[in-house]
């Protein structure tokens, strides 16, 4: 045999057994899926966003990495969508994320993201795709699925393809704002002064929270975005101090991710006005965490409310009980509300590679496993019991209070 066709068989022998591993011949190793999540897993919300990775892992390690029988071995990675630079998810590095997932054919199913803005930016890339799903367990802005009233068209914008390739499996901020200016009524509040950090998130939370007060006569007194890198919010709180004819407010509403500056903005304001026994102080999931707190010291924190989507963890049903068992099992006491997002976000990923091999289907192909996502209907997750719309929302909508007690957030009320 001459040296060049010895060459060219061993080069032919090697290729079939990298085919065999992979699975591309009967009867080989099973085929790999890939599953990636994009997350900050640096800065503020890392406290928030490891406890979603753990339990991301947690479900995975419970189908201990396979599906199908054993045909298909599931892979995991948890990508950073945060720079150091930022301190903070990073418009860059999120696209770099979303343009290195839909290159990779390798993947079938992108979790993530934690912000809403970042969720703008790859959702498209993702969609133009396969498409590749895109599974989201804590982005909250309504625009990401439904059309904005203001921008006619501004939904559909982000799926270039014309197919709905992005859920989530938390529900939006047009059900949050409105829960929350009922709930500050409820506290006996007249007025209110909303301040967001001019996000897509932080700011769509609080229009909405604006517009709903308006309706229901609670008296915006003003709404202004602030400068999340500012070093005080002094000047601020003071302006604030006297805008209700020459008083304060009785309540402010603050639309924010924790890593804007959020316990800042809390320490001025009680610097000002004092504890927030008089001037209630209210704000969304975004700085439901206990980074919020330790940044603001806890006596500082006292008191605080925020919202977060769906039931405490105490009150969840026999699979989100199961849930948290094996969760604090495995890594300590749970105290972010937003693993189990994490958790139902791979369950999800999961159940559609299923319910593809169920049907015969090849779960690899990601515009099978994209319909097979949207096709969930009833499911008996750790959540509840659930479906998802035509748009890719989820069909919960309850909506759970926190109170900072103690230095910790404690439940005080759930409501639709």
């Amino acid at each position: 045999m001459s040296k060049r066709l010895f060459v060219l068989f061993s080069v032919l022998i090697a290729a079939s057994m990298v085919l065999a591993a992979c699975g591309g011949s009967g009867g080989g190793a099973a085929t790999t899926l890939k599953i990636v999540s994009s997350l900050p897993m640096t800065g503020a919300s890392l406290t928030q966003t490891q406890t979603m990775v753990n339990a991301i892992m947690l479900r995975l390690d419970q189908a201990k990495s396979s599906a199908c029988g054993g045909k298909y071995t599931i892979s995991y990675e948890a990508w950073d969508d945060a720079s150091a630079a930022l301190g903070k998810w990073d418009p860059a590095v999120e696209t770099e994320n979303a343009n290195k997932a839909a290159a990779d054919a390798s993947i079938v199913a992108y979790l993530g993201t934690f912000n809403s803005g970042a969720a703008k930016l790859s959702i498209p890339i993702l969609n133009a795709a396969g498409p590749l799903v895109m599974i989201s367990p804590a982005n909250t802005n309504p625009g990401l699925t439904k059309a904005d009233k203001d921008l006619p068209g501004v939904t559909d914008s982000y799926y270039p393809t014309g197919t709905r390739s992005y859920v989530r499996v938390v529900a939006a901020d047009d059900i949050q704002g409105k829960v929350a200016a009922n709930f500050v009524q409820s506290l006996g509040a007249k007025t209110v002064y909303i301040l967001d950090d001019q996000e897509l998130y932080g700011k769509g939370v609080a229009d909405v929270f604006e517009a709903t007060a308006k309706e229901i006569g609670l008296t915006v007194v003003g709404h202004e975005g602030i400068d999340p890198k500012a070093a005080d919010y002094k000047a601020l709180m003071t302006k604030i101090s006297t805008s209700n004819s020459g008083a304060a407010p009785d309540a402010i509403y603050v639309g924010m991710v924790v890593d804007n500056n959020a316990s800042q903005l809390l320490k001025d304001k009680v610097a000002i006005m004092g504890d927030n026994t008089k001037v209630k102080y209210v704000g969304p999931d975004g700085i439901q965490t206990q980074a919020f707190i330790d940044g603001a010291g806890a006596d500082v924190a006292e008191g605080v409310y925020a919202s977060v989507a769906g039931l405490p963890l105490e009150k969840l049903g026999p699979n989100g009980q199961q849930f948290l068992k094996d969760y604090e099992a495995k890594y300590g006491k749970l105290t972010e509300p937003y693993a189990v997002y994490g958790y139902e976000a791979m369950n999800v990923a999961l159940k559609a590679i299923e319910d593809v091999c169920a049907a015969g289907g090849n779960p690899a192909d990601r515009a099978t496993l994209n319909a097979a996502v949207f096709a969930i209907k009833d499911f008996d997750g750790a959540l509840g019991t659930w479906s998802f719309d035509a748009n890719g929302d989820a069909s919960l909508t309850d909506m759970t209070f926190y109170q900072v007690q103690g230095g910790a957030y404690v439940s005080v009320g759930t409501f639709k």
